[in-house]
């Protein structure tokens, strides 16, 4: 089972234009800020928001091609949908919602009966069977959301933000055992999340949307260690710069510049990590190559690491100890001298 999509639409004064291959066993992660368009790719895919262009075949099966006057009605498509804020029917019990899609398909009532307990009994729900939506826990409503989606064996699922509405604490139990449903689940995945830590945790994959635009794609780890946008960088919490590298000097979009090893000439992205940059009250001496003036305009202790934003050129973050910021006193306001190894600077083509 697998999944190609072309998705060219406007949706009000936005325009989606993104390309989606996904491979089959595959557990795809959409991740972007918010307003990037992640949710309107969930509802192309799903019929409920009209493409302009392109194409949707889940494999094999064209969905949509308007060049060809192809659009299949959302109740026709093998999709199941797990929403943000679960959408479950109050009015009936956890059972009746779970054997809802089943019964809309066409599954008589016996047998959407014993599939949809079956379900139930498979997430630890099968008591609650008689409860109605409102008087279950934020945990128990996502796995109900769940299985009502899985119980009609889709060939694609999709999850918008299944673990926003809950809290943090339930959020790292129910991902790990969303991991091991997923798993078990033989169609296409797509999940739609602002959450790294849920990207990250969950996908075999990662692509980052950004302007209703594909940016960047690639496993976590290619993700975070090579990003491509400010959003990427602020989310693994590194620096990035992009620029003109000359004879292993880059020149920084914005002003300033950074002197790196064995860089090839070109348009480049430069990556620092906060905890490489070092603090000093006067000018250092010895091997830092790129040192440079800059006043700190935020210090946030996070943990036993704290993150001091400095303004310069070029403009950085550090990540120093707590006992670093007292040794150099250095207060909001504060001007200071920053240095970088030139071989702490990760350089890769732009």
């Amino acid at each position: 089972m697998s999944l190609q999509a072309q998705i060219r639409a406007t949706v009000g004064s936005f325009d989606l234009d993104v390309d989606l291959t996904i491979a089959p066993g595959e557990l795809v992660a959409l991740l972007g800020p918010n307003g990037a368009g992640k949710t309107s790719v969930l509802r192309a895919l799903a019929g409920l928001l009209p493409i302009d262009a392109g194409h949707i075949a889940l494999d094999g099966l064209v969905l949509d091609e308007p060049a060809i006057a192809i659009r299949l009605p959302v109740e026709q498509r093998p999709i199941g949908m797990v929403f943000q804020d679960y959408l479950l029917f109050p009015h009936l019990s956890v059972l009746e919602n779970v054997a809802f899609g089943l019964r809309s398909r066409g599954v008589g009532r016996a047998a959407a009966t014993a599939r949809a307990l079956s379900w139930l009994d498979r997430v630890g729900l099968g008591p609650e069977a008689n409860r109605k939506p409102g008087s279950l826990s934020g945990g128990q409503a996502q796995r109900v959301a769940l299985v009502r989606a899985l119980a009609t064996d889709p060939a694609l699922l999709l999850l918008d933000e299944p673990m926003a509405a809950l809290d943090v604490s339930t959020r790292v139990e129910l991902r790990r055992e969303l991991r091991q449903h997923l798993e078990s689940f033989r169609g296409v995945r797509l999940l739609v999340t602002h959450d790294p830590v849920e990207a990250m945790a969950m996908a075999d994959r990662l692509i980052v949307l950004e302007q209703g635009r594909v940016l960047q794609t690639g496993s976590p780890a290619e993700v975070t260690q090579r990003p491509r946008s400010r959003y990427v960088a602020d989310l693994v919490g590194v620096n990035l710069f992009r620029g003109t590298a000359r004879h292993d000097v880059i020149t920084i979009t914005g002003g300033g510049s950074l002197t790196a090893v064995g860089v090839t000439d070109g348009d480049v992205f430069a990556v620092v990590h906060p905890r490489t940059v070092a603090l000093y009250r006067a000018r250092p001496d010895g091997t830092p190559r790129n040192v440079w003036k800059g006043r700190a305009t935020d210090i946030d202790l996070q943990g036993d690491r704290v993150r001091v934003r400095l303004q310069g050129l070029p403009s950085i973050v550090a990540e120093v100890t707590p006992a670093a910021v007292r040794e150099l006193g250095l207060d909001r306001g504060d001007q200071v001298w920053i240095g970088v190894k030139a071989t702490e600077v990760i350089v890769y083509a732009a």
